[in-house]
């Protein structure tokens, strides 16, 4: 009797020992396993980055987010706040990490193909919002940012039909949508036949077609040389006929320049994106209109395509890569539905009950 209690003593140790190593303290690399004993697939790590901080990637983010829960993957949302090599540093370290996928909207795409292809070489990498034409990426989720620059125009050319002085501001031409939205505009307002190789150099006024595009003014994503560009503007040319804003944030600091000289509603302003001030100001009469993109489609395609690709499942891209998100012009009287729509998406606003 002794000796059986010693043996089934000795044997229950045996089996406590073996299901410890099993089990390990979290740190082990063999698979988990699920309740009915098979191996359960751990979800794939998916980055969605940004080119800076800013409203527009907030919701991006809300839609990288829902995408996140409906194709079972884990989503991280990083917003570089030191530009290119802010950047740079996210995505080596991304790399590094193992994720499973990057969507990322390069600041600087043609001083970064190498390292958009250093991190293609390890994982699957997408575009979006901007592109990085001639880099590996597999896929560019956005809009055609020239022809969205021509739609600008055309809310230029409706609120201004005689002509005026245009100054525009933009983060940084740098990156490849801003170079095309202000391209696009230019072509539009000046009447040219479309090419979106074409590029007029910012540091001399472009004139045509009874406009005068006086310049463009960067501010490198910072906020306050962004009003000042508007401020200076007003100094330097009182007789300014229109604005316009290329980036989100571009807007709302021109209503705020504008508001302060006490000049809100003499200067024509065309607004790209949607952030609320600029909404507000469409609503109140002091923008004429803007284009708008969809950042809310553009985080939930991107996961989506990288869920599918990190389960090596077809995502159903055309040739190129291109997925086509089309830009729309909200003017007075679509802008009550739009934001209405746009509040749901980002949960300030609860769904109707059905």
């Amino acid at each position: 009797m002794i000796l059986e209690r010693l043996i089934g003593g000795l044997t229950g140790s045996l089996v406590g020992v073996t299901l410890l190593v099993g089990c390990g303290d979290g740190s082990s690399s063999s698979p988990a396993v699920d309740g009915g004993g098979a191996a359960a697939e751990a979800a794939p790590r998916i980055a969605y980055v940004t080119n800076g901080v800013a409203d527009f990637w907030k919701i991006a983010e809300a839609g990288a987010t829902a995408a996140g829960d409906e194709f079972d993957v884990e989503v991280e949302v990083l917003m570089p706040t030191g530009g290119v090599t802010d950047q740079k540093r996210m995505l080596e370290d991304l790399v590094t990490r193992g994720v499973d996928g990057i969507a990322v909207s390069p600041i600087d795409a043609a001083n970064q193909i190498d390292v958009i292809d250093a991190a293609a070489a390890r994982t699957n990498v997408i575009t979006h919002d901007s592109d990085a034409p001639g880099s590996q990426r597999l896929a560019y989720v956005g809009m055609d940012n020239y022809d969205a620059g021509r739609m600008a125009g055309r809310l230029l050319r409706d609120a201004l039909p005689e002509g005026g002085e245009v100054f525009v501001f933009v983060g940084r031409l740098e990156q490849d949508n801003a170079r095309l939205r202000r391209q696009g505009l230019i072509d539009e307002v000046l009447g040219r036949a479309p090419d979106s190789s074409r590029y007029d150099e910012p540091g001399s006024p472009v004139e045509g077609n009874g406009y005068t595009i006086l310049g463009t003014l960067t501010d490198q994503f910072d906020r306050a040389k962004a009003k000042a560009n508007v401020e200076d503007v007003l100094s330097r040319h009182p007789d300014v006929d229109c604005m316009v804003g290329l980036f989100a944030y571009n807007p709302p600091l021109i209503l705020e320049a504008l508001e302060g000289a006490g000049r809100l509603g003499e200067v024509v302003v065309v607004g790209f994106d949607e952030d609320d001030e600029t909404l507000q100001g469409i609503k109140d009469g002091n923008v004429v209109g803007t284009v708008v993109q969809n950042p809310y489609e553009y985080g939930r395609m991107s996961v989506e395509i990288l869920a599918k690709l990190a389960r090596d499942a077809d995502p159903g891209l055309a040739e190129g890569g291109m997925v086509a998100i089309p830009a729309r012009t909200i003017r007075a009287e679509d802008v009550e539905a739009f934001w209405n729509d746009l509040r749901v998406k980002t949960g300030k606003t609860p769904a109707a009950a059905e």
